[in-house]
């Protein structure tokens, strides 16, 4: 590696510690390294940048936002958490439980782990402090909970990781669904037992009869369809996973007509909604697309994949290895700006290790997911705690459970490899 790209890197770094926007500490340190090398056409930056945002699986990322955005809008998530609570009501630790399993239904119809921990530090924290649980702990299950979402279809980081690597994006949704549940299970199980130790009441007593469910079901039961039309209308071949994105939409202006709670003046407010989170996303996807190129311009995707089949022969060492790189580069970048600077780098090294292009892209997600709360610069960390006024170092010390919880999935999906396949071979 050359000087001038490592100056650049630690320009990019020093940025992001200084918390500038992710796409201005990017694009910051991709510029020091075009304008220390006069040779290269500056041309080269513009075109890069819009390059990396031309591909057409990415259209499907303001689709999803969107047709999450106006679910907000048409009561779905009131009938979805009202069907939650039915369903774990007698849980230990009732609203907890609530909270983690609304996040895992939401995931499947927002897309956006940053959009579902601000819309459950909102509606979630505030009546679970007033049932007796702590502020940290409902902030941490809000923001733990909040990670499954970008596992479960239609995640936004699998369409990500699809269009970068190559990667059926179908398949990955597929996959999404197996691992998010994984997650889901192991951490309601993890609150309910804290829960319990320290007497956080059940939401009711009662048992949960036919009636019941279905009372609370059939509200449910449209905006629950949705992941299943959108997985089985990708495998069936009836479209796209961008083309899905569109169908959800569709979707989703629907269910605001159904259930007459979608009024003319919320569209505005739906479309500026969708406009600001679609470009935050794309900024960073643009600016990491010139970063990427600065690397490959080094030859250090070449330099590191011999480097790695000459160093690491074992593949279980070498996903090992990749885990703790994820997990310290995930407690400092955003997620999406390092998979597209890193997968272009690492998902080659996996193929040519004969490990299934689907679990590596599912491990590789579930660490940017793990990264994401993490400190110093988690974003979800950041994003509940500023609305739930919980302390950061009081956060990170209740979550400390839910850390190791994390580490254990992690290392069930690197080792065992149906966790991420069982799924996708049993549909395709």
């Amino acid at each position: 590696m050359s000087n001038v790209l490592g100056i650049a890197a630690i320009i990019m770094l020093l940025l992001l510690f200084l918390k500038v926007p992710v796409y201005i500490a990017v694009l910051g340190g991709a510029m020091v390294y075009f304008a220390a090398n006069p040779g290269i056409n500056a041309a080269i930056f513009a075109q890069q940048a819009i390059r990396g945002t031309e591909s057409i699986s990415l259209m499907a990322i303001p689709f999803f936002v969107c047709s999450g955005v106006v679910m907000n809008y048409t009561g779905v998530t009131k009938r979805i958490m009202n069907f939650c609570e039915k369903i774990t009501g007698r849980l230990p630790g009732g609203l907890a439980q609530v909270n983690i399993l609304l996040s895992t239904i939401m995931g499947g119809l927002s897309g956006s782990n940053i959009a579902d921990a601000a819309m459950e530090s909102k509606i979630m924290v505030p009546p679970m402090v007033e049932k007796g649980f702590s502020l940290e702990f409902s902030s941490v299950v809000t923001a733990a909970s909040s990670m499954i979402t970008p596992l479960i279809p239609p995640g936004i980081a699998m369409i990500l990781y699809g269009s970068i690597a190559n990667v059926s994006i179908g398949k990955l949704f597929v996959s999404g669904i197996g691992v998010g549940l994984l997650l889901c299970i192991t951490m309601m199980i993890l609150t309910g037992y804290i829960s319990a130790k320290r007497g956080y009441t059940t939401l009711t007593s009662e048992k949960m009869t036919a009636k019941k469910f279905w009372e609370a079901f059939k509200p449910a039961f449209l905006p629950l369809l949705l992941p299943i039309i959108i997985i089985g209308g990708i495998r069936v071949g009836i479209f796209t996973a961008t083309e899905a994105g569109a169908v959800s939409i569709i979707y989703a202006l629907l269910l605001g007509i159904i259930f007459r709670e979608l009024r003319i003046k919320d569209l505005g407010k739906c479309l500026k909604d969708t406009v600001g989170t679609t470009a935050a996303i794309m900024l960073i996807v643009a600016a990491a697309s010139v970063f990427s190129w600065t690397l490959t311009n080094e030859r250090i995707p070449q330099m590191l994949t011999q480097w790695m089949i000459a160093t690491l022969h074992n593949r279980y060492i070498f996903l090992l290895v990749v885990n703790i790189f994820l997990l310290i580069i995930g407690m400092f970048i955003e997620g999406n700006a390092s998979m597209i600077i890193l997968v272009p780098l690492l998902a080659p090294i996996a193929k040519e290790l004969g490990i299934n292009e689907i679990q590596f892209a599912m491990i590789y997600i579930f660490n940017n997911a793990i990264g994401a709360l993490s400190p110093p610069m988690g974003t979800l960390m950041f994003v509940t705690c500023s609305i739930t006024k919980c302390k950061t170092a009081a956060f990170i010390k209740e979550a400390v459970p839910y850390y190791i919880l994390l580490l254990v999935n992690l290392l069930l999906l690197t080792w065992v490899e149906p966790f991420t396949t069982f799924l996708v071979n049993l549909i395709y």
